[in-house]
């Protein structure tokens, strides 16, 4: 809320995106909404077997699900941030992708499950190459 001179306040308008977006930052939100779709499905997954199977530490199983489904939250918001061309969704995009990179190796590589690695490295590659592609740096490289 914003005070006019007169002492009335009238509700704040969020800013426009700034120009168009460009088509590296478009398709890379648009990975990150696949990624944060595909953990809140590993996270209603997990609630279910958490619930179905016997557990002696069912609020273990309960809490790595709930940070699935914190993270899947997390990675929608800066999606969203990303597609409004908020340079600060940004770093921590770069970020998930930089952690799953390893996690996706050692999945694939070292626990020979490659069906699970694949699609993660594959969206953790492109997410970062269209990130730190010239037209996304120029779009979100920006003073506030």
């Amino acid at each position: 809320m914003v005070a006019d001179p007169e002492g009335k306040t009238t509700p704040t308008v969020p800013d426009p995106v700034p120009g168009p977006v460009p088509g590296p930052v478009r398709l890379a939100a648009i990975l990150v909404f696949v990624e944060a779709a595909a953990l809140a499905v590993t996270a209603v997954a997990l609630l279910v077997l958490a619930f179905v199977h016997t557990s002696t530490r069912l609020w273990a199983a309960l809490t790595v699900a709930g940070f699935a489904l914190l993270g899947a939250v997390v990675l929608a918001l800066c999606a969203r941030g990303l597609s409004r061309l908020r340079p600060s969704a940004r770093s921590p995009i770069v970020v998930v992708q930089i952690i799953a990179l390893p996690v996706g190796y050692s999945l694939g590589f070292q626990n020979g499950r490659f069906l699970l690695a694949a699609p993660m490295l594959i969206l953790a590659v492109a997410v970062l190459v269209l990130l730190l592609s010239k037209p996304s740096r120029e779009a979100l490289d920006r003073v506030l």
